[in-house]
């Protein structure tokens, strides 16, 4: 296994209230495992909020981790000095989802990628600039792009750039945070054709996070659907998809757009906004929106459990009617 992420849980302070503001505890992540297999695409969906972002950010070490393990490569990079992390970083690397933040506007897009390579100590002198081309010419950009500025690009070329700053370190996994939710659609095409040929041509794992379910449906194998911070469902990406056991995972489904004008849409939405994760209702995080609610989801945490082909954090997977989908 490339990656395995062991209850991970991240937590933030705020402080809240007035005139005597409190500091209050936020779980933005609270115990999430899952595993990511050499060469695999695995997707992480769920609502603006429930703490997508926060799983790429932790396992990278690009925050704190509260508690839980992340192993990667049979190496527990959790707690691992900063050193000895350092020499890990090269082989995990990230794509984040605004490109242009990202870049510096003083540096020349050449010397951002082969900044990289010298900090890392992978190659100098010519070598480096043979690496850069190299990459720019892999994620479709000519060689004399590495004498321009990220201005002087398009979003779409401005994401490309930041493929080839992962690639020019060789990683083995990628977290992808939203890589083309601020892309036109026929760039988002082109942007996952480029992530799919190199994960098939370098065998690059992808820890993929999105919004989209039909992004994630066409780039991973496998997806986990996250609820306020916690991941109440996990599979086979077209199983979860075609045939959602959590009734959250249903509501994703039913709002997303179907490509048939024929079909009708679905009205499945639920009233009301997701609970805040300062104060996380009890029993099932779902409950004060789902339809299918009883006594026991209010007041008994649901546990991921196998059910189908993946697992489910649900009381009532077995009893609940098919999904219309």
């Amino acid at each position: 296994m490339l990656l395995k992420v062991e209850g991970l849980r991240v937590s933030f302070s705020v402080r809240r209230g007035w005139p005597f503001p409190k500091t209050h505890e936020l779980k933005a992540v609270d115990g999430v495992s899952f595993d990511v297999r050499q060469g695999e695409a695995f997707g992480i969906v769920g609502e603006s909020g429930c703490g997508k972002s926060t799983v790429a950010r932790a396992i990278l070490r690009l925050v704190n981790l509260k508690e839980g393990r992340v192993v990667f490569n049979g190496i527990d990079i959790s707690r691992l000095p900063v050193r000895q992390l350092r020499r890990l970083r090269p082989k995990l690397q990230m794509i984040f989802q605004d490109p242009a933040a990202s870049l510096s506007p003083r540096m020349r897009i050449g010397d951002a990628l082969a900044e990289a390579v010298r900090v890392h100590g992978i190659a100098s002198g010519k070598a480096v600039d043979r690496l850069v081309r190299d990459a720019l010419n892999e994620v479709g950009l000519a060689p004399e792009s590495a004498e321009r500025f990220p201005h002087e690009f398009s979003g779409g070329q401005k994401q490309r750039i930041g493929i080839a700053r992962a690639l020019v370190l060789s990683p083995s996994i990628i977290v992808a945070d939203e890589p083309v939710s601020a892309l036109d659609v026929s760039v988002q095409a082109q942007i996952l054709n480029l992530m799919a040929r190199l994960k098939a041509e370098r065998n690059i794992a992808f820890v993929f996070i999105s919004h989209d379910l039909g992004v994630v449906r066409h780039f991973c194998e496998r997806t986990a659907v996250m609820y306020l911070g916690q991941v109440i469902e996990t599979g086979q990406t077209r199983e979860i998809f075609d045939a959602p056991s959590h009734p959250y995972t249903r509501l994703l489904r039913s709002v997303s757009p179907v490509p048939d004008p024929e079909k009708p849409a679905l009205a499945e939405v639920q009233e009301g906004e997701p609970p805040s994760p300062l104060d996380p209702p009890s029993g099932c995080r779902f409950h004060p929106r789902c339809q299918f609610v009883t006594d026991v989801c209010r007041t008994k945490t649901p546990v991921l459990r196998p059910f189908g082909g993946g697992l489910v954090a649900c009381h009532h997977a077995e009893t609940l009617p098919p999904a219309e989908l």
